[in-house]
């Protein structure tokens, strides 16, 4: 069963819709199961996230995931966003379903194409950014998350 978190992060998502003239913008899914994620980023000169929202189509542990993970890099430094894994979102929300891991995956992925978005529009490097999937099931099955 889902945790109460997980229930209100659903039911009440954060930062849901989209941000015009995003300074990053990343869109991951999951042709498994057929989730979709895009998330926002408005970043300033600082490199600071002004501001995070993510349009998700998907089921509610995808919904959740994202609204926390919005959550968890709102107000951060690029680099401290960078730190958010998906074992991060999946703590933040007191855990998932072992069948719903995925979809903290699709959110760390998503942070990362936005991320990824940004640094080249920007011209910058991010340390330890690498390239984003745009499929997380790409992944082997067997792979640890």
């Amino acid at each position: 069963m889902y945790t109460e978190k997980v229930m209100d992060h659903f039911q009440n998502p954060r930062n849901v819709g989209e941000i015009e003239n995003a300074s990053g913008t990343g869109t991951v899914g999951n042709a498994k199961c057929g989730d979709i994620m895009r998330i926002y980023l408005d970043i300033d000169d600082n490199q600071v996230i002004r501001d995070v929202k993510f349009k998700t189509f998907g089921c509610g542990a995808a919904v959740a995931t994202s609204s926390m993970a919005t959550e968890l890099v709102k107000g951060k430094t690029v680099q401290e966003a960078m730190e958010v894994t998906n074992k991060a979102v999946m703590e933040a929300l007191d855990g998932l379903p072992p069948v719903k891991v995925h979809c903290s995956l699709l959110a760390e992925e998503a942070i990362h194409a936005a991320l990824w978005d940004y640094a080249e529009k920007s011209g910058i490097v991010i340390e330890g950014l690498e390239k984003p999937k745009t499929d997380i099931s790409e992944h082997d099955e067997d792979e640890e998350y």
